[in-house]
């Protein structure tokens, strides 16, 4: 039994189509990993990657905690269960089971014994003497899993098994195999295009789209909380009703605007975690609702739809529709009406009634319309709170604070300005209070709501405190974004530093044997890289990998000032108040590094770097190397 893991996982063919892009996962033991997205999306070479079918163009792959990168597909101790079956014709079921073992040249007892353990297993103990001509499908099916069960794997690949078989083979296989999981307790990655199937059998499931990958979660998390609108879109049956909308907050209400003038009502306090600039009726918004969580009301209910087809199933009946009256006109180019309900069997549904659709409030997903991002995330990337400068104070949330040198400089001199503050910048202190409305737990934090006004500004907490506490605070002004409008006025400050520069190697004479080393050049200042990232990129660029220019990129924690290091001028001293960075050119590149050892403007310094925790990006084709 073993666990893997892909870390940069890339796949890039020779004409620079990128068919896997970044791929990372962490795979427990035993877990059942389903790969899911439409053709191709990558999920198939994925897999033949982690088989050894198909190279790594770049990132490392483990099983267990072996790096196996470069190591043989017979030598990686999986076994790989093919959409064809792939069996040999002219042998029976013993043969095929069998083939694999005798040419690991076990003895025949060992190999009779594996095999006939295989087939009681799978219940084709009766059929080992046929030949897979005068098998059906599902058998056969049954003997491709047996001949990958004998050899007993660490980890079993299955690639689109079941797409060969007829829809009620396919849900009993499901089954089967999700019974084999569970009784074998070994690692299964198992690849399909059926959204069924991966919401049946995964313990967690990769949604894949164009070689990206679009959310990691459990079947449940990607049905109730789809990260974006692909992910919403592809997982339930039928697919998920999507409405270009506007939203317009009024008071405890959030009011939804249709294409169709159709207006809805929504609770504030479910919205209250999205972004206040997306509630003003001004942003164009993708609303979302499965099928299954429209109610058919006999009330008015401000949504109506014209009823275009309806489908029977006996238990429940499925609706299609558009949003609006019969008698009224839309042209084709009129988008975003369509409507699919999925109700209980009841009264009788006909084409052309008109019915009144009530949306049930907590089961509404709200996307971007640009990026299709959802706007409902567990923590938000951050509260937006409209602030004011004057006199070097900044006026926020009903009190002030004097402005640290750097934003006094950078930032107006009045005037009004808006302010992103993400929750990691709010930390206990003593510059601001406010009333804790709620508490949310999400995984191992917790969430405050702080009440402001009618609005909430989202912070973590420690253990003690309660709701109905007022909350004292104060703000990491490195973490926080100032904005006039849509006009950025200052960023915060990011965690990671990058260097362009080159990457060479030199040999050497030790101990009688030839040895290479590799480097980081930056500005002709050369940084011994670790031996394995030498070949690294030498495996993934070729020779090319000493005449490209790279981004090498490390975290500011990992620069420290060394006498042979990159050679810098200190441009400015940068004070965030809680924290001070400086501003150094590096040659034409300029960096903001910490400011532990009190430099000042015009210092002359020399930095070095930490190369064991660079990472290496290609510039040309956007990706990381190493």
């Amino acid at each position: 039994m073993a666990s893997l893991k892909l870390s940069h996982i890339y796949k890039v063919y020779e004409n620079g189509h990128k068919a896997v892009n970044d791929f990372n996962i962490d795979i427990e033991d035993k877990e059942f990993i389903v790969f899911v997205g439409p053709s191709g999306c990558g999920k198939s070479t994925t897999l033949r990657m982690i088989a050894g079918l198909e190279d790594i163009t770049a990132g490392d792959l483990f099983i267990g905690d072996t790096l196996v990168n470069d190591m043989e597909p017979k030598d990686r101790d999986i076994a790989m269960v093919f959409q064809s079956y792939a069996l040999y014709p002219h042998m029976t079921v013993f043969e095929n089971m069998a083939f694999g073992l005798r040419n690991r040249h076990l003895p025949e007892a060992e190999i009779k014994q594996k095999v006939l353990e295989a087939a009681k297993m799978l219940d084709i103990e009766d059929y080992l003497d046929r030949k897979p001509k005068a098998m059906s499908g599902g058998q056969r099916q049954r003997v491709a899993l047996g001949r990958a069960l004998v050899r007993d794997p660490k980890v079993f690949l299955l690639d689109e098994p079941l797409s060969n078989l007829d829809a009620k083979l396919r849900a009993q296989m499901r089954t089967e195999i999700t019974k084999l999981h569970k009784k074998l307790q070994t690692t299964f990655i198992y690849v399909t295009h059926d959204q069924v199937e991966a919401m049946t059998m995964g313990t967690r499931i990769v949604v894949m789209k164009l070689g990206y990958v679009q959310q990691i979660d459990t079947p449940m998390n990607l049905y109730n909380k789809p990260y974006n609108k692909f992910v919403a879109g592809f997982i339930g049956t039928p697919q998920m009703n999507f409405f270009d909308v506007t939203l317009n907050r009024k008071g405890s209400k959030v009011e939804v605007n249709f294409i169709d003038g159709s207006k809805i009502d929504l609770p504030y306090d479910l919205l209250s975690k999205i972004h206040d600039n997306y509630l003003h009726g001004d942003k164009k918004v993708i609303f979302g609702l499965r099928p299954e969580h429209f109610e058919v009301s006999k009330k008015a209910t401000g949504l109506t739809a014209t009823i275009t087809a309806v489908e029977h199933l006996g238990n429940e009946c499925i609706i299609y529709g558009d949003l609006g009256k019969n008698d009224e006109e839309f042209t084709m180019a009129d988008t975003g009406r369509a409507v699919i309900v999925k109700t209980v069997e009841g009264e009788p549904f006909n084409v052309g009634d008109t019915i009144n659709l009530a949306v049930m409030p907590e089961k509404v997903h709200l996307f971007d319309g640009e990026t299709e991002v959802t706007l409902m995330q567990d923590i938000p990337d951050f509260s937006r709170f409209e602030g004011e400068i004057k006199g070097g104070q900044l006026s926020i949330f009903g009190s002030k604070e004097k402005l640290p040198p750097y934003l006094a400089e950078k930032l107006p001199q009045q005037g009004k300005v808006d302010v992103e503050i993400p929750p990691s910048a709010i930390v206990a202190g003593n510059d601001y209070s406010l009333k804790v409305h709620e508490i949310e737990n999400i995984g191992d934090k917790k969430l405050a709501y702080l009440e402001y006004g009618d609005r909430f500004l989202f912070a973590f907490v420690g253990k003690g405190v309660k709701v109905g506490d007022k909350y004292s605070f104060s703000l990491l002004k490195d973490k926080l974004q100032f904005n006039n409008g849509e006009e950025v006025l200052l960023e915060p400050v990011g965690e990671d530093i990058a260097f362009d520069g080159k990457f060479t190697k030199e040999e050497r004479k030790e101990n009688h044997e030839r040895v290479l080393h590799f480097f980081y050049n930056i500005n002709g200042v050369a940084f011994e890289a670790p031996v394995a990232h030498g070949y690294k990129m030498n495996a993934v660029e070729g020779n090319a990998c000493y005449k490209n220019t790279y981004r090498y990129v490390l975290n500011r924690n990992d620069l420290s000032l060394e006498e042979n290091g990159l050679a810098g001028v200190v441009k400015k001293v940068v004070d965030y108040g809680n924290k001070t960075y400086a501003l150094v050119d590096f040659n034409g590149q300029e960096v903001l590094i910490n400011n532990d050892d009190q430099l000042e403007e015009g210092m002359e310094i020399k930095v070095g770097l930490n190369a064991e925790k660079v990472g290496v990006y290609s510039i040309d084709i956007d990706m990381k190397i190493c």
